[in-house]
């Protein structure tokens, strides 16, 4: 059970992770390829 446990808590901190890095303040510094490329 604590096994469980541990593998969700591990999923919901990446889930997390990607959400704050996705939409927080580090969202700035990402790049979008579409924008960058002209054709």
């Amino acid at each position: 059970m604590s096994v469980a446990i541990a593998v969700l808590a591990a999923l919901l901190g990446l889930t997390g992770l990607g959400v704050y890095t996705a939409f927080g303040p580090p969202s700035k510094n990402l790049d979008d390829p579409f924008d960058d490329h002209e054709d």
